[in-house]
């Protein structure tokens, strides 16, 4: 059996390096950051060149018809790069909606566009991966949607956007659609646009040609391993900072890289990050060729690149002492990556008692599951 990568998947992996290279250099994310761009459109421009919109599109409808663990392994290069570009929603979890629940002619019109490029989508389902908060939520009754979506992924610029109801359901929805509101929200990380999606007896389109609550449960699981995989490559490109900068700082005539606390730093980092490699890839894998535990290993992937991420990005920020936390060294985009993966889509508390509760070993409404380090945390390490 074959644990590593195909041939195709590492020139896969070496192209979106050398690209992102040369279009999205810190300069680059800085400026983006900075403006009122929905994203970055000369990087996204790059991206669709080497396919990457088309990753999880079929090649019938003119996508790569390529599988999870490729668009993760695309993913890890993007957080690598804190690329200012839509990929997670237009490019996995969009396409995966459609193909699971979409009619054949919701399919015909939009899947070529998300393959190309030419369309962006964004997807409403936080309210169902991580719990409904500031009373969202949405309603849906013939057709109609009303109620209020937070923290919509690929929000900027979409065309059109993927919505779950509070019943399970999945909706396609016009970016122009009228009684839509759509309000921009601040969060930690500025290379990425988020939002809020306001309805008001709004016409969408049902996806109701297969089966949309198992679709929204894998389109979480997919959302949850990309995640994962974005804070692997964001923690990956800090450690690589955190080690060029201790060889290039001096402090009593010495370089700090030779001194052994900060040697011991990066070693940790190192050795803490490495091992999370093979979970992602085998979480993503898993998403395709074992199903029946995908569910399990997205959310163990989501936790434990969390919480590993979270150390990762504290520690590389505090080998950098106090340049670590100024806006010209730059590093606090990715720490504010690792950051706002953490949280989306569920964080990793909630992830857990969400595994837990579907193992059956704890009731949904178990007091002992709402904190860190409970009984469930411990019994999802010792199993898993």
């Amino acid at each position: 059996m074959e644990f590593a990568l195909t041939d195709d998947q590492r020139m896969l992996q070496d192209t979106l390096f050398r690209t992102l290279d040369r279009v999205c250099p810190l300069e680059r994310v800085r400026a983006a950051a900075a403006n009122d761009e929905p994203y970055a459109a000369d990087v996204w421009a790059a991206l669709r060149e080497v396919g990457a919109a088309g990753v999880m599109i079929p090649e019938d409808f003119g996508g790569m018809g390529l599988s999870l663990l490729d668009a993760a392994l695309i993913a890890e290069m993007l957080g690598r790069s804190v690329a200012p570009a839509p990929f997670i929603a237009s490019c996995v979890m969009a396409p995966l909606a459609l193909v699971g629940a979409g009619s054949p002619a919701q399919k015909s019109e939009w899947l070529p566009k998300l393959a190309s490029g030419e369309a962006v989508a964004g997807v409403a389902i936080a309210e169902a991966a991580g719990g409904a908060r500031d009373g969202a939520g949405i309603t849906a009754s013939g057709g109609r949607l009303t109620g209020k979506a937070l923290f919509v992924l690929d929000f900027g610029a979409a065309d059109l956007f993927i919505v779950a109801d509070r019943a399970g359901g999945l909706h396609l929805v016009r970016g122009d659609a009228e009684g839509v509101t759509r309000t921009a929200l601040t969060t930690i990380d500025a290379t990425r646009r988020i939002g809020e999606l306001a309805f008001d007896d709004v016409t969408a389109e049902p996806l109701t040609e297969g089966d949309a609550p198992a679709t929204l449960r894998r389109m979480i699981d997919a959302g949850r391993v990309i995640l994962a995989a974005d804070i692997l490559g964001a923690g990956e490109r800090m450690i690589e900072k955190a080690v060029a900068y201790a060889h290039e700082r001096k402090q009593f005539g010495r370089v700090i890289g030779s001194f052994q606390a900060v040697k011991h730093l990066c070693a940790e980092m190192a050795a803490e990050l490495e091992p999370c490699r093979s979970l992602v890839w085998y979480a993503a894998y898993a998403f395709d060729a074992v199903p029946d535990q995908a569910a399990m290993l997205a959310a163990h992937a989501k936790a434990h690149l969390s919480e590993t991420g979270t150390f990762v990005a504290r520690t590389a920020t505090e080998v950098h002492g106090g340049m670590g936390f100024t806006d010209l060294l730059g590093l606090h985009y990715w720490f504010k990556r690792i950051g706002f993966d953490r949280q989306m889509l569920g964080g990793p508390e909630r992830v857990r008692q969400e595994a837990a509760v579907a193992q059956g070993w704890v009731a949904l409404n178990d007091p002992a599951a709402g904190g860190k380090e409970t009984r469930l945390d411990r019994r999802f390490r010792q199993d898993h």
